[in-house]
């Protein structure tokens, strides 16, 4: 006689895959938690599924559920990676509004949101006064570098 859970102890399970994802801040672990919880609403329609069906049925709803995540609804397109997402800023003219210097950031204002934000802070490599007009040349992190525009 092959032992089967019941619904009931694929929602528990679930659940406490679910709280320890509060624990593991990975995730990951919560969609294992998803998987087993899907797997006990089924057994509430078909009670009668072996343990080695009920254990497939787990295995490919949490790996469903975890490739959704990481390829469809997480495309991670708002990070700024370095040389490529800031490639839409760079030559953007803007406006200085607090002076920069080689080791003094300063905050450059733009007509129109770049990368989400009007204002940002930047960084020169030579000194530019306030009020000046200066061109993005790079991205680098949470900031622009500028350079003044002839």
């Amino acid at each position: 006689m092959e032992f089967a859970p019941a619904w009931w102890h694929w929602l528990v399970v679930g659940i406490v895959l679910m709280l320890a994802e509060l624990a593991i801040p990975a995730f990951f672990v919560i969609w294992f938690g998803l998987g087993a919880v899907l797997v006990g609403l089924l057994l509430l329609v078909a009670p009668a599924l072996s343990l080695t069906t009920q254990v497939v049925m787990w295995t490919l709803a949490s790996v469903a559920l975890t490739v959704a995540w990481f390829r469809i609804f997480r495309t991670d397109q708002h990070k700024t990676r370095f040389g490529q997402a800031g490639s839409g800023a760079v030559g953007e003219i803007g406006l200085l509004t607090s002076a920069v210097a080689p080791y003094q950031p300063g905050q450059v204002r733009f007509q129109k949101p770049v990368l989400g934000a009007e204002q940002w802070e930047c960084r020169a490599d030579d000194a530019i006064a306030s009020g000046e007009r200066v061109r993005v040349v790079s991205v680098e992190g949470n900031y622009v570098m500028v350079t003044k525009n002839h």
